[in-house]
């Protein structure tokens, strides 16, 4: 894209691709070390919470440890094959993985606030976390076995990218859609607008108040900003065939993964959670 003779490189085509997706990488991979390295030296005293966050940091962890397959990709073109079906599914595994883990942080920090003694008072906030998280791994996995013919071999005309005449299934575009943004979508918006409007009610005016409803409303419009381009691209996908606006929108769904580890981990370690 050249605009007066100045050059804005976005992941269009392969080359293009592989350049945008290595400084993510990079950045990606060294702010998740950081992160799980962080949780680590605090296990002795792990919460619910810390696990949500640690579960939220394998997904983009596992994310951003595929990206150099994409990268090579990009270069060099892996033949379509099963085990592109494999690098595919495992991107989209753990992307939604951390939608919905990002959704079940929200719940919980809104429950927190909302219910202070009732939080407090709970025994088994551990093992509920880890129900939760369990099953937001088994939901997202068992759709994806139910719609692993989309990414079958023959409908790939290069790895990580469809033939042109293969459009997406409705229902699976729907259940993307539907199930894997909106619902977890309304879930972060009701949560984290009636937490902030909570913390505005108190009468204190502390820092980490305004701390907490900053980094509240920063999580919010990062996940809108990372995932809707993406699930809007998909919709698009069942009329006409895949653009550059499909790359471009992957590319900045993955940079929820940096996000992710900075935000989070910064909350978790100047708030309450």
């Amino acid at each position: 894209l050249y605009l007066k003779n100045t050059v804005v490189l976005i992941p269009s085509g392969p080359l293009d691709q592989g350049l945008a997706y290595c400084p993510l990488f990079l950045l990606g991979f060294l702010v998740n070390a950081a992160a799980v390295r962080g949780l680590f030296a605090q296990r002795a005293s792990w919460t619910d919470t810390h696990i949500y966050i640690l579960n939220l940091a394998a997904a983009d962890s596992a994310l951003i440890l595929f990206l150099p397959f994409r990268i090579y990709n990009a270069f060099f073109c892996l033949p379509p094959n099963f085990f592109c079906t494999f690098l595919v599914n495992i991107h989209f595994i753990n992307m939604y993985a951390s939608i919905f883990t990002s959704a079940a942080i929200s719940v919980h920090r809104y429950l927190t606030v909302q219910f202070p003694l009732q939080a407090r008072s709970w025994r088994r906030k551990k093992e509920a976390a880890l129900a939760v998280c369990l099953t937001i791994w088994v939901f997202v996995v068992t759709i994806c076995i139910i719609f692993i013919e989309e990414n079958y071999p023959q409908k790939l005309w290069r790895c990580y990218e469809r033939c042109k005449d293969e459009r997406l299934k409705l229902q699976f575009v729907v259940t993307l859609v539907l199930a894997g943004f909106l619902a977890p979508l309304l879930i972060i918006v009701f949560c984290s607008s009636w937490l902030i409007f909570i913390l505005l009610k108190q009468n204190t005016k502390s820092e980490e108040r305004k701390s907490t409803i900053s980094m509240v409303t920063a999580n919010m419009i990062v996940f809108i900003v990372c995932y809707t381009p993406i699930h809007v691209s998909f919709s698009e996908q069942t009329i006409v065939p895949q653009s550059i606006f499909l790359h471009l929108s992957e590319w900045i769904a993955s940079t929820n993964c940096c996000f992710d580890s900075i935000s989070y981990y910064f909350l978790l370690k100047k708030f309450y959670l």
